[in-house]
């Protein structure tokens, strides 16, 4: 049977995760997960969002006002998430190397991980839902200073593919 609960916010956990530690982006995200201890989970974190689009391509007969099939086209993954505390972790898995000063010479690898979030009513804890957003590169980060609201960043990220899981119990 598959699972039907609902949930809320607070029943979600998200790490961050990488497959490929032989690749150099792989490594690197590794390291930046390592030290900022997001394998156990992602701090602070509000608004994830996360968005997939299946390109449609409708074919037009002549003489046919309606489209006579709908054919798949690229599967786009993409996402935006918001935290609540600044400490350069989030930036530096967008800029890699790029994040210090001096930066470095040369081409400079992006990291490259996957983020994992977790859903569980606790009313029913041996249901959940697990989403897994594989091959996840950061696209742009934002930092909001307010007078008198909290300090939030905000990043975009585009990923390769997207799974679900779920399990009951």
């Amino acid at each position: 049977m598959p699972n039907v609960n609902v949930f809320q916010g607070s029943d979600a956990s998200l790490v961050l995760a990488v497959d490929d530690k032989a690749t150099v982006e792989g490594r690197l995200a590794s390291d930046l997960i390592t030290a900022y201890d997001f394998s156990s989970v992602v701090g602070r974190l509000q608004n994830v969002k996360v968005q997939v689009e299946n390109v449609l391509k409708p074919y037009h007969e002549l003489g046919k006002r309606f489209a006579t099939e709908l054919r798949p086209g690229n599967i786009n993954v993409s996402g935006f998430v918001e935290r609540a505390h600044v400490n350069g972790a989030l930036i530096r898995l967008l800029l890699g190397e790029g994040a210090k000063s001096p930066p470095p010479i040369g081409a400079i690898a992006q990291p490259t991980f996957n983020i994992v979030i977790r859903l569980g009513n606790p009313a029913y804890p041996t249901n959940s839902s697990t989403l897994t957003v594989f091959g996840v590169k950061f696209e742009s980060w934002n930092f909001s200073l307010p007078e008198d609201d909290f300090v939030m960043e905000a990043l975009t990220f585009r990923a390769l593919r997207i799974s679900s899981e779920e399990t009951d119990g």
